[in-house]
């Protein structure tokens, strides 16, 4: 917008014209925000806040006489407030490169003052002491001018070819290089301690190894030795174990085979011996039948050929008492009594006949008694 005016962020807006600003000062101080600026009425300026830089390479003399040449780096800028605005405003918003011209010949000034009560070692050794005090003595000037420092740091310190520094440092640099040479000679030392002992550690590591290595290699042989001993009782032990495995088949065989001869031949056998034990039990029991049927056959018959030849026993027997002399005592009973003794005789005769060809005699078979008495019509014969 016309006539609006923003200053930058490191800026400070200076407004002239118009009323006062704080303090009495002659313009107003604007930071961080706009503002609307009449034009021809009021007139803007800016003024850096932004950190600036100032070097100082300056000759000074220390408390012994001794002439220095110190060269130091001061970090400054304006102060954010208003007073170091305006004050700073005042001195440099024309010509804001002096600020760092000014501020060098400020901080040289206190140094000549600083370092001429100080001797070189102190100066070598406390260069943060002299920092310190340069930043105390200028810091009341410094704010006058709306100025303030940030950092001072010491960048060198040379005496030139005066050689004070060098001889100062002569026996620091001695015993600095005594003790780098001790240093030196502790450390070929221990390195020469260190080299033999790892020779020591080699030669010991190399035995162990050897050892190891001996170990290793006996024990190589002996498992060698065994796998070689190993192979033939391996091989004794599996041969035994296929002779028994093949004497069990042949023992299973064996059983099998006999088995089968048993079920093939023997149970056949037997069974063919208990056919032919049965056969020949029946055989003689047909046998034994048939030859008592037989002898039965032989009695009936034999009996019959007796009783057929009976009539003529009889016959014969009577003609036999044809010559002799008979007396009948009792008549007609006493005739049929020698009828009866003829008949009794004949059946005796065949019973005799029995006995002696085996067969069985006919003893409980009712025999004719003879009676003798004349009482009972017995029958004499001369």
């Amino acid at each position: 917008m016309f006539g609006y005016r923003v200053p930058a962020p490191d800026q400070a807006m200076l407004i002239s014209g118009g009323r006062r600003g704080q303090g009495g000062a002659p313009f107003r101080v604007v930071t961080g925000h706009g503002k609307f600026v009449l034009p021809v009425f009021r007139k803007v300026r800016f003024l850096t806040l932004a950190m600036c830089e100032a070097e100082v390479a300056e000759k000074c003399v220390s408390r012994q006489g001794i002439t220095l040449t110190v060269r130091a780096v001061i970090a400054f800028k304006v102060g954010n407030d208003t007073e170091s605005i305006v004050n700073a405003g005042q001195r440099f918003l024309s010509d804001q490169e002096q600020m760092a011209v000014l501020t060098g010949r400020i901080f040289a000034g206190h140094l000549r003052a600083i370092i001429g009560s100080m001797t070189v070692e102190e100066l070598i050794t406390e260069r943060q002491k002299l920092a310190t005090e340069v930043l105390d003595t200028s810091k009341a000037e410094m704010a006058k001018i709306g100025l303030i420092v940030d950092s001072l740091q010491i960048q060198s310190i040379d005496d030139g070819d005066t050689g004070y520094i060098d001889a100062m440092s002569a026996p620091h640099k001695a015993a600095i290089q005594r003790q780098a040479q001790i240093a030196q000679a502790q450390a070929s030392q221990a390195s020469a301690e260190a080299e033999q002992e790892a020779a020591r550690n080699q030669a010991e590591y190399a035995r162990q190894t050897a050892v190891v290595q001996a170990q290793y290699n006996a024990e190589v042989d002996r498992a060698q030795a065994q796998a070689a001993q190993a192979g033939p009782l391996a091989e004794a032990h599996a041969q035994q174990e296929v002779l028994s495995a093949r004497t069990e088949l042949a023992q299973r065989a064996a059983d099998l085979r006999q088995q089968q001869l048993v079920a093939e031949i023997v149970k056949p056998a037997e069974a063919e011996a208990e056919r032919i034990r049965v056969v020949a039990l029946a055989e003689a029991e047909r046998m034994r039948i048939q030859a008592e049927a037989a002898a039965s056959h032989g009695r009936v018959a034999l009996d019959r050929m007796l009783i057929d030849q009976l009539p003529q026993i009889v016959k014969e027997a009577a003609s036999g008492l044809s010559g002799a002399n008979v007396n009948v005592l009792n008549g007609a009973d006493g005739l049929g009594e020698i009828a009866a003794g003829l008949v009794g005789q004949g059946l005796t005769i065949l019973d005799a006949v029995r006995r002696n060809m085996g067969a069985p005699g006919a003893e409980g078979e009712a025999k004719p008694k003879r009676r003798g008495g004349a009482d009972d019509g017995a029958v004499e014969v001369r």
